[in-house]
């Protein structure tokens, strides 16, 4: 996400860095730049406006024309306006409410809501302990409800059973009525979508709404439509008082100015962003991190949490204890590798750490093959416990079978031993040094990341 313009944000920033002084020229050009890079990323005109008049009265102030860092300066007067710019803070979801809580959520057809549905179920019950109801008020597309019970089942999360013909109110009643029953924490309402906003769409929502009082209204949408994302969202919080967005398709979204447009025009707070087709890729918005992430500083903070969330502790403590002895086997490695992917790979764990904007041109120049994480596993879950143990064993005749199993190749098996085997001669000398070693020199690098020379 945000990937153009953070490019091009990066480029004006470095240019203003390099300068001992600033002139009021300097800022006046470098502003200009900044207008034209938010233009370019889908930002919303009236937005832009008001962004680059804000932080212009601030840059021509006395405190960076005569500060000793100028251009940090101006990095700084930016990253706070885009912080303010997306909503200054996190913005939960309100549970606030007698249970059942009711949740729903609207926006066009395709935007996501019925995934969304599922993803934040399944997030309410995994990280809050809610016992959540389900219930798909889609009568228009076929196949919709049975969708939302088959992301249930994958989510384990309960649906509200299909009947046949019944009616988007009906089916809303009917499964606040269950809620409250069956003792739920939270119903979510599944509405119906059109590929545009019409008034037999907002007519219907408009009633469902008025049978259920939702206590979130929150608009689902795609970050791949743009310009009329911000259009979309207008016209349905006009109608439906919206409490909240949920931004989806986000890691598809080289520009990612509608995430920007979105909370500016309409005051809603965006709450949730969906950063892959996994059901457990839903993330809370952090307005701070995202200008971060935009500005090219990272975000180290989402990433840890990301690596507390998948990493498994007593797995860690495992990999720890060999490393302190010096082994470390094909296991050990396909472990690795497995955590590595739950992180995101290397695109995913990259985009979170600092100054890796500005890196991205020589990332890519590597041509580093994402898909080498999953070949290797394969490679590994294609030998017997005893070749992963003891990979000295995997002679010739072994390593075809091996290549046959997994689907690839001798060589890559070969790439596979020769990576291995440098790994764990860095962990046996990192075992010599101790623990005051290991805290100087670090961690040996993850595998998969690059290609062994």
């Amino acid at each position: 996400m945000f990937d153009s313009l953070t490019g091009r944000l990066g480029d004006v920033f470095d240019r203003l860095t390099k300068q001992g002084t600033l002139s009021e020229s300097d800022i006046n050009d470098a502003l200009r730049d900044v207008r034209v890079a938010l233009l370019e990323a889908d930002v919303a005109l009236p937005v832009v406006k008001d962004f680059v008049t804000a932080i212009k009265d601030r840059a021509l102030g006395q405190e960076v024309l005569k500060s000793v860092a100028p251009g940090q300066m101006v990095i700084k007067i930016v990253h706070e306006h885009l912080v303010e710019m997306l909503g200054s803070e996190d913005v939960e979801l309100n549970l606030n409410a007698v249970p059942p809580v009711v949740f729903m959520l609207v926006g066009l057809q395709g935007s996501g809501k019925t995934t969304s549905t599922a993803k934040i179920a399944m997030r309410l019950g995994k990280h809050q302990k809610k016992k959540v109801l389900m219930a798909s008020l889609d009568v228009q597309r076929p196949a919709a409800q049975e969708q939302l019970r088959v992301l249930g089942e994958q989510a384990e999360v309960a649906t509200l059973p299909i009947i046949p013909g019944q009616m988007p109110v009906d089916i809303a009643e009917r499964a606040i009525s269950a809620g409250k029953l069956g003792g739920y924490d939270v119903v979510m309402l599944d509405t119906a979508g059109r590929l545009h906003v019409d008034e037999a769409l907002m007519a219907e929502l408009e009633a469902v709404r008025r049978i259920s009082v939702p206590q979130e209204t929150l608009l689902v949408a795609d970050a791949l439509t743009g310009q009329d994302a911000v259009n979309v969202a207008t016209e349905f919080n006009k109608r439906m008082n919206l409490t909240g967005i949920v931004l989806t398709r986000v890691d598809g979204d080289g520009r990612g100015g509608a995430a920007l447009s979105m909370r500016a025009v309409t005051g809603c707070p965006i709450k949730l962003m969906g950063v892959g087709e996994k059901l457990d890729e839903m993330e809370v918005f952090h307005p701070d991190r995202i200008a971060s992430r935009i500005l090219g500083m990272g975000d180290v903070v989402s990433l840890v949490e990301k690596a507390a969330e998948s990493i498994e502790i007593e797995e860690a403590e495992k990999l720890a204890a060999k490393m302190k002895k010096g082994t470390f086997d094909l296991a050990d490695m396909s472990l690795q590798l497995g955590q590595l992917r739950k992180l995101g790979g290397m695109e995913g764990i990259l985009a979170m750490l600092p100054g890796m904007g500005k890196m991205k041109s020589k990332v890519n120049a590597a041509n580093i093959d994402e898909n080498m994480i999953t070949r290797q596993q394969a490679i590994i879950s294609s030998m017997t416990l005893k070749e992963r143990t003891h990979p000295k064993l995997v002679a010739a005749s072994r390593k075809r079978r091996i290549a046959a199993g997994s689907g690839t190749t001798v060589q890559d098996v070969n790439r596979l031993l020769k990576q291995h085997k440098q790994m764990a001669q860095m962990m046996k000398k990192m075992s010599k040094m101790g623990t005051k070693g290991l805290m100087r020199n670090g961690m040996p690098g993850m595998p998969g990341l690059m290609p062994p020379h």
